[in-house]
């Protein structure tokens, strides 16, 4: 999928939608959330102008119906290098999938390079979560139950906002910025996680850090260096011949996290290669999102809100 600009972005999130045909009803995406456009904010507070340019972070939130919310709710980070987005192909099946175990579903589209590098992407991430924990009680939502789901790239940028999380300002005049940006929990699909070589995704980090970055900024967005005993449980899953990004980058943070005593489920397939995000037409692949619900539910953040 090439770049898209936020209009066309968003049109494609709605045909997505509209045309799921005829699938079960808990797999369908409610249409009652589809028309909301949640632009995000800069570091600066202030909304970045040109709406065609790719400039304006936004999200789209999508609720699983009443009858079967569950209070958790997750945001979507699609993958693309860092240079596009692949929303239709992991985003909304993603959301989907998450609305019919009751999960609430939030698809972002984050700023991209070349135009944009870090920290840009990690500030709309950052908003990205917060805005859903700040607002958690308007959706029905558990501000303690909201997670990060991350494809490729986009788990990069979910598992870096599980690194590098920051606590609210509680004298913040922001509601937004007064909550915590870490998530509760971590679902990251054939993630890139290193910036560092041998294992680096060269197109990621060139587009998140341009061509030269300073060495100091490579070890701290290789996430694997950065997991502590805060790091949020993760669900990682990948394919043993992925021949995109190494599968040595989903090992190095499960090592890192076991290491550090975090809850950490790994899902090595033998063949699947990369980019398959719910692979709804492989016997194998398509078992993740099964072993993922399971997860969730063994820890919990499918339980009914209280």
């Amino acid at each position: 999928m090439r770049r898209r600009n936020s209009r066309a972005f968003f049109a494609a999130l709605v045909a997505s939608s509209l045309a799921c045909g005829p699938v079960a009803t808990s797999n369908v995406i409610p249409a009652v959330e589809r028309s909301e456009l949640i632009f995000l904010k800069d570091r600066t507070g202030v909304r970045s102008p040109a709406d065609t340019s790719g400039d304006r972070a936004f999200m789209i939130p999508y609720l699983p119906p009443a009858s079967k919310r569950t209070g958790a709710a997750a945001v979507i980070f699609s993958g693309g290098a860092y240079n596009h987005i692949a929303v239709v192909k992991e985003g909304l099946p993603a959301a989907r999938w998450l609305n019919s175990i009751g999960v609430a579903a939030f698809v972002v589209r984050y700023r991209l390079g070349p135009r944009y590098h870090h920290p840009a992407m990690l500030e709309d991430a950052t908003r990205a979560i917060r805005t859903v924990r700040a607002r958690a009680a308007e959706w029905g939502l558990d501000a303690g139950r909201v997670g990060a789901v991350g494809f490729s790239a986009g788990g990069h940028l979910a598992s870096t906002l599980a690194t590098h999380f920051a606590a609210g300002n509680a004298s913040s005049a922001d509601s937004v910025d007064r909550v915590s940006s870490r998530p509760d929990f971590l679902i990251l699909v054939y993630p890139v996680i290193t910036m560092e070589e041998p294992f680096a995704h060269r197109g990621s980090r060139k587009e998140l850090l341009g061509e030269h970055p300073d060495s100091a900024l490579v070890r701290s967005l290789s996430n694997e260096k950065r997991v502590t005993r805060e790091t949020p449980p993760t669900f990682i899953v990948a394919a043993t011949d992925d021949r995109g990004v190494a599968i040595e980058n989903s090992l190095l943070f499960y090592n890192a996290e076991r290491a550090a005593g975090i809850p950490v489920e790994l899902h090595l397939f033998q063949a699947g290669g990369h980019g398959f995000g719910l692979a709804p037409s492989d016997p194998a692949l398509s078992l993740w999102p099964s072993l993922c619900t399971a997860w969730l539910r063994k820890n919990g953040w499918l339980g009914k809100q209280r």
